[in-house]
């Protein structure tokens, strides 16, 4: 064979690759259009939420870091679902990613079932926010699909995410090193969000908390955006927040880290938190 017939078979392949990707995606885009009828609307309700929304538009990778109550995981979701809807693009999926970590004696040990019946209990946030943006029955099955599906940080590395959008929340309990493993995963056309509040840190070595490291070590590259809320934007949630969380730093600024006074007590009923062990132990590979 010439090497020009085989250069012609060559870009005859590229094409026939491009155009059933293109198919595939547009296959995609109307079956997310029907589950998704409804246009989605983000409206920011403070100057911090609206840099969030002008930073996740802009550009490829998103690093937010705020207190709770601040609506950035809410944002997130609504900017994704809406550009999921969008047919006058190519994201085809989102992909929730969180670590396992959960709260301090919390522990419940090994879950039974497959992967996917581990993971779930760690995913519920993500969906709660989703239901307030979409129908269940449309969350259903967008989930029953995998255009929205959960992907354990413990089994990222060697995957490339092409055409999608990745939300990674409570970036504060992920290590510097799986950090860094998370972000080399962005492949073409994808869009990185990742969220966190650096004063719930909830790993057993604090020092390796990869959030605030990110904070400083990416301000100012380009294409990768830096938003910091702070207390004063606590209320969107609920404005008794703020209160909480200033009690909460007034006691620990007296008494340390607060076991003085509270003991062994747990701050969050188990049911809410789930400890997947096994995970666990793959990402600290």
């Amino acid at each position: 064979m010439s090497n020009k017939n085989r250069f012609n078979e060559d870009r005859e392949f590229e094409d026939l690759i491009s155009v059933n990707s293109d198919t595939q995606i547009s296959k995609i885009k109307r079956e997310i259009s029907t589950l998704l009828s409804k246009d989605i609307k983000i409206i920011s309700k403070n100057e911090s939420q609206k840099k969030l929304i002008n930073s996740i538009k802009n550009n490829e990778i998103t690093i937010c870091a705020g207190p709770a109550g601040t609506g950035k995981t809410y944002v997130a979701m609504a900017y994704a679902l809406s550009l999921l809807r969008k047919t006058t693009n190519r994201f085809k999926k989102i992909y929730l990613v969180k670590s396992v970590t959960t709260l301090k004696n919390e522990e419940v040990g090994f879950l039974k079932g497959d992967l996917k019946e581990k993971i779930e209990p760690v995913m519920w946030s993500f969906y709660l926010n989703m239901e307030k943006l979409v129908l269940e029955s449309s969350l259903k099955s967008l989930v029953e699909k995998e255009i929205i599906r959960p992907f354990p940080l413990a089994y990222m590395r060697g995957a490339s995410l092409d055409d999608c959008i990745i939300i990674a929340d409570e970036m504060q309990n992920v290590s510097f090193d799986n950090s860094r493993t998370l972000l080399t995963r962005i492949g073409s056309n994808c869009k990185l969000i990742l969220l966190g509040d650096t004063n719930q840190i909830d790993i057993r070595n604090k020092n390796e908390s990869s959030l605030e490291v990110l904070l400083n070590l990416f301000d100012g590259v380009k294409d990768i955006g830096v938003v910091k809320m702070s207390e004063e934007d606590t209320n969107i949630r609920n404005p008794l927040i703020s209160v909480i969380e200033d009690k909460y730093k007034e006691h620990i600024s007296k008494n340390g880290n607060g076991n003085n006074v509270i003991g062994k007590k747990q701050l969050l009923n188990e049911s809410t938190h789930f400890m997947l062990k096994d995970l666990e132990h793959n990402e600290r590979k």
